[in-house]
């Protein structure tokens, strides 16, 4: 079943999210660049810092922590070797555009900790068959969002209707790499609804997926009860749809693609579906 991934740095939540079943927990210290291309777009900002790393090793047992550096800068040693420090478990590389930038960060870190490329840019997408013969790169993840904002797509989800994502990620799996890709919301809900996004990953064989803002956002639940019950039942919901899905055929999964394809269609078109 899919590896959740979920960005927080508030302990408690990463507490909940942990024994719900997240395996990764995401800290996200990438602010460079960030702001200015995402202007007018629904997105968040992150304001966690290095020390959340610590904070997080301190009080996780079983998940592990998941970091986004900033992309390559003259800043990114310093950054990365404080992020190893603090006990960072995967790292993730975001919003590059060539081989030397990805080079630059796997000298930086450590052997020992893991790695993970964020495909969100065109230029990494035609990087991609270079990319896939560094044996260094654990995983990848794609984007949607800043890949959408760089092909100049008005709905994050257009790369999926338009077979980019299948093309990359048969590039990924020809060297048996895992990766993900965008963000899941609840069972029947999202512009995209869940479902729909969800059986994709299983067609394309994508091993993990971040719950996305809409899933639980915490800015606007603050009982942490309810938050507690969200990620239960939702998570539960979920993974039922998951086994369901085992079952199913080819064709279910082609015909989940053509629908996937018209609900973009109209979303971009203006229409409801």
């Amino acid at each position: 079943m899919l590896r959740f991934l979920y960005i927080t740095n508030n302990e408690e939540v990463a507490k909940i999210a942990e024994k719900n079943g997240v395996e990764w927990i995401f800290v996200d210290l990438e602010i460079l660049g960030k702001k200015e291309r995402q202007k007018g777009k629904d997105t968040v900002i992150s304001n966690h810092n290095i020390n959340d790393v610590k904070k997080l090793k301190n009080i996780l047992t079983k998940s592990k922590i998941l970091v986004r550096t900033n992309p390559i800068n003259n800043e990114s040693k310093d950054e990365i070797s404080r992020i190893i420090e603090n006990g960072a478990d995967i790292i993730m590389l975001p919003y590059f555009k060539t081989i030397k930038e990805v080079e630059e960060f796997l000298k930086i870190v450590d052997s020992n900790i893991k790695t993970i490329l964020l495909l969100e840019t065109p230029e990494s997408v035609n990087i991609i068959d270079e990319l896939i013969k560094i044996n260094e790169i654990d995983y990848y993840y794609i984007g949607l969002n800043d890949l959408s904002l760089g092909y100049g797509y008005k709905f994050m989800f257009e790369p999926l209707a338009y077979g980019i994502v299948d093309e990359i990620t048969s590039k990924i799996k020809s060297v048996k790499k895992e990766f993900g890709f965008g963000g899941i919301a609840c069972i029947g809900k999202g512009t995209l609804p869940a479902e729909y996004v969800i059986t994709e990953h299983y067609r394309l064989g994508s091993t993990m997926a971040i719950l996305s803002r809409s899933f639980c956002d915490v800015i606007k639940t603050k009982e942490i009860n309810l938050i507690d019950k969200i990620f239960k039942d939702e998570i539960k919901k979920i993974r039922d749809y998951e086994k369901f899905l085992i079952g199913k055929d080819n064709q279910f999964f082609i015909e989940n693609k053509m629908k996937v394809k018209k609900i973009i269609k109209n979303i971009v078109g203006g229409k409801n579906e």
